[in-house]
């Protein structure tokens, strides 16, 4: 039997390059897509894809240049402002939504089922624009016409929770997925940790500030630099780290191999 799926994607580069997410074309043989004035679909070649970012690149050929959505800067939203979001929700194709950005730097962890494990999603666009299975690889506009997110995901509980990748993500890996290179991720090769209030005291810190190593891996970054289990970190780059997460953060968006340095209360 052959099984089949459909979600939603946009053209950015007049090329035929598109964007869509990767689970919307994750174990597909055959790809179509389906072109607005467009009476065929296009065959689709799967350019490069990424499971942790769920972000896929496709390309199709036309004889003529490809009508395009541009890419906004999705920092400049603010809670309140209107997006659009446009995509194939439940095979109805072309379908628009209006709502509001709900909030910003969301967090969800979705299961795969055909991969048998967990998305980690970090940094969403919440909206409150409809939402629905279908809309996924879809644009979430701002009022200007510009692409400032990728439709995911949906809250099944609730009413009016969908979130979208931000387009700061998917800037600074477009070229990468364009080329099917894999994307580097900076790593040091820490376990870490918050700290609780109850450890304060013995680890002689003034507050519970910072992030507390609880291992370090061998032949890393970490280990080649001397760093120990119950090192706090406190500061990276002179900047205060006031939490575990923020820390992971802020490595995420190094550049690989740059030298970083780390004040610590050992």
């Amino acid at each position: 039997r052959r099984q089949l799926g459909a979600g939603s994607g946009f053209i950015f580069d007049a090329e035929g390059y598109i964007l869509t997410n990767e689970h919307v074309v994750a174990g597909a043989d055959e790809i179509e897509v389906t072109v607005l004035g467009s009476k065929e679909p296009y065959q689709a070649e799967l350019l490069g894809a990424d499971f942790d970012l769920d972000l896929a690149v496709l390309k199709i050929e036309g004889d003529a240049p490809f009508p395009t959505l541009p890419l906004g800067d999705s920092s400049e939203l603010r809670v309140g402002d209107w997006v659009t979001a446009i995509g194939n929700p439940l095979g109805f194709d072309h379908t628009v939504s209006v709502g509001v950005l709900s909030a910003n730097e969301r967090e969800i962890r979705i299961p795969d089922q055909q991969e048998r494990r967990y998305r980690e999603y970090e940094h969403l666009l919440q909206t409150d624009a409809a939402i629905n299975q279908g809309n996924s690889g879809g644009p979430l506009l701002n009022l200007n016409g510009e692409v400032i997110g990728i439709n995911t995901a949906v809250s099944a509980q609730a009413q009016g929770i969908g979130f979208a990748i931000p387009t700061s993500t998917v800037v600074s890996v477009l070229d990468k997925l364009k080329s099917n290179e894999p994307i580097p991720r900076p790593f040091i090769g820490v376990g870490l940790t918050d700290i609780n209030e109850s450890w304060v005291d013995e680890l002689g810190l003034e507050d519970a500030k910072g992030a507390i190593i609880t291992q370090v891996q061998a032949n890393t970054t970490a280990s080649r630099a001397g760093l120990q289990p119950y090192d706090v970190i406190i500061e990276m780059e002179g900047e205060p780290v006031e939490n575990a997460q923020q820390f992971v953060d802020r490595i995420r968006r190094a550049e690989i191999g740059e030298r970083i340095t780390l004040t610590i209360v050992r």
